[in-house]
């Protein structure tokens, strides 16, 4: 059993600390690169909340979708450039989801005010 705060809330914390507290104590020139550690901070504790098990569901969708359990994502990627999901194909309404559950999902960590979060 972990100990209370976690990893990602951890990084919240010292996110907050660095941009509350010491960013205005800094000169101008190390700005940009507080800000940098900040976002990559920011990023680091979502992906670390995030449930990592969406990336099996993903992968074990797309082996579905292709008929390849050794290399889903090679055979998806292949597919989809040869037309294999495109508009009209019995099984495009299925792949067009599992993309944009995937695009959420990494939006959600590397940008989710554009999804309206954060």
């Amino acid at each position: 059993m972990r100990e209370l705060p976690c990893g990602a809330d951890l990084l919240a914390i010292a996110r907050e600390v660095l941009l509350a507290e010491l960013l205005p104590h800094l000169p101008e020139d190390k700005v940009l690169a507080a800000r940098m550690v900040a976002n990559a901070m920011g990023i680091a504790a979502r992906e670390a909340a995030q449930d990592p098990g969406w990336i099996a569901d993903a992968r074990a969708r797309m082996a579905t979708l292709t008929g390849d359990a050794a290399e889903p994502l090679h055979a998806f990627a292949t597919a989809i450039r040869a037309g294999a999901f495109d508009p009209g194909t019995p099984r495009h309404a299925e792949a067009a989801a599992l993309l944009g559950e995937i695009t959420r999902a990494r939006v959600t960590v590397s940008a989710p005010r554009a999804l309206g979060k954060g």
